[in-house]
């Protein structure tokens, strides 16, 4: 009898050492570094830099606002380089949630910013967001995000 269940149980040992094999092992992604990479963007952001905003964006990004537009990311980062409809002074990041599966991280906050328009009017933004974050060749990048008006 022990011959027969050993007989049985060494093939399905061996199949799921071999699974485990096969599957790729990703390196264990923390909130703080998901956290930086949020940081880095709305530092982007805020100084319109250019450079920051391509390295911190996925090639297939698919930027959603509270308004409803959605763009690219060419058309997402050429409206914060141009400064329309307004630059931001300043962003805070309000109760800020992270959830890490594998390679990808989905992060919600409430967006607050003051803004100044191309006519120097001053103005203010609050709004929630939900981001969803791809670790692609060891970056945190931003995949997608999305807006939404709150009461």
């Amino acid at each position: 009898m022990k011959k027969i269940i050993i007989i049985l149980i060494f093939p399905l040992m061996l199949a799921s050492c071999n699974n485990k094999q096969k599957q790729t092992i990703l390196p264990q992604a923390t909130e703080k570094e998901v956290a930086t990479a949020v940081n880095q963007l709305m530092k982007g952001i805020m100084n319109a830099d250019e450079k920051i905003l391509k390295t911190i964006t996925a090639d297939e990004l698919v930027y959603g606002h509270s308004s409803g537009k959605v763009q690219n990311k060419s058309e997402f980062i050429a409206e914060i380089i141009s400064g329309q409809p307004f630059r931001y002074s300043n962003i805070e990041l309000l109760e800020q949630t992270i959830q890490i599966t594998g390679d990808a991280a989905v992060v919600r906050h409430i967006f607050t910013s003051e803004t100044k328009n191309q006519n120097g009017e001053q103005g203010s933004l609050k709004i929630g967001v939900m981001q969803v974050w791809h670790l692609q060749n060891g970056v945190w990048r931003l995949f997608a995000r999305q807006a939404y008006k709150l009461p």
